[in-house]
């Protein structure tokens, strides 16, 4: 009998990766397709109908999972907002992704599928629990308990983007985020014209943060400064995560752990001193494993759980 076989989606801001694979996450085939942002969300529907083609054909699939861009609902597969294109608001996409495949759907946020899969196939695997943060345009998060995704009462979900760092309402996002990284560095490089950050940054209007890792690896000092702050920052809101939950350990991912080991090594240096003495040792840190594959090998391990459920 031919193996049964799992369709796993990324819905994103600016790609749409669909890939087929197995319960393990194995991914064997792929279609990736830029986003369109003036085509909306009808034309990231049209992409996934052609991806869906691409990546079953000849194959028996079981289920689909998707891991969306963005708040939804995950007992409904509802879409409640985008914050990146327009026409998901209020969207049934596991309705209509059901209607489109004829397999059992089910539909997460992109930062809780990429959590599920660092917890159990990537830098989380044999660790419990795990908690995952994504660094990226926004900051999100994850936990996965007991090798499955933990749900607060709906529509709450693990926003550790939305934790407060003051009484002023400062939240981790406005501090830690992509957007708010590359205006830290704006800054700084204006007082420190001189520094290789600046030098490498001259000229850009967003996206200064893609030279941080370059700086660092040049030993600028002004670099090494910025990073420090962002890290403390960083490991003040990951420290409430502590306090609540203490997983067993944290990833970071997104694009902004691509700033790699000099980012693991300051978060982990600065969390013990906001987490209280009787929860020491700190939970361990670790960068994310699995790259861009991240949100699809979690989106195959939905739809195997969604394919096993549906059997029961």
């Amino acid at each position: 009998m031919q193996q049964m076989e799992f369709i796993g989606i990324e819905i994103g801001g600016t790609k749409v990766q669909l890939v087929a694979g197995g319960a393990d996450g194995a991914i064997v085939q792929r279609a990736r397709f830029e986003v369109q942002r003036a085509a909306g969300a009808a034309g990231i529907r049209a992409q996934i109908v052609e991806g869906l083609h691409a990546v079953r054909a000849g194959r028996r699939i079981g289920a689909v999972g998707v891991g969306f861009g963005g708040p939804v609902n995950w007992r409904t597969g509802v879409v409640t907002c985008s914050h990146h294109i327009t026409g998901w608001n209020g969207f049934n996409l596991r309705g209509w992704l059901q209607r489109e495949s004829g397999t059992p759907v089910v539909v997460e946020n992109d930062a809780n599928t990429a959590a599920l899969a660092e917890a159990r196939c990537g830098a989380g695997r044999g660790r419990d629990p795990v908690f995952y943060v994504t660094l990226g345009s926004g900051v999100g998060g994850g936990l996965v308990v007991g090798g499955a995704l933990y749900h607060g009462a709906l529509p709450s979900e693990t926003e550790i983007g939305h934790v407060r760092l003051d009484r002023r309402g400062t939240l981790v996002e406005q501090r830690c985020s992509g957007w708010a990284l590359d205006r830290r560095i704006r800054a700084v490089c204006r007082r420190h014209p001189r520094s290789v950050l600046a030098r490498l940054s001259r000229g850009m209007r967003g996206g200064e943060a893609r030279q941080l890792a370059a700086a660092l690896r040049a030993r600028d000092a002004v670099a090494q400064a910025l990073l420090a702050a962002w890290a403390e920052d960083l490991a003040l809101g990951l420290s409430h995560v502590v306090q609540l939950l203490h997983p067993a350990l944290i990833v970071l991912g997104g694009g902004l752990a691509l700033v790699g080991a000099p980012l693991r090594a300051a978060v982990a240096q600065v969390l013990p001193r906001f987490v209280m003495k009787a929860l020491l040792p700190a939970p361990r840190i670790a960068l994310a494993a699995l790259g861009e594959d991240v949100v699809p090998v979690g989106a195959l391990l939905l739809a195997a759980g969604a394919y096993a459920h549906a059997r029961r």
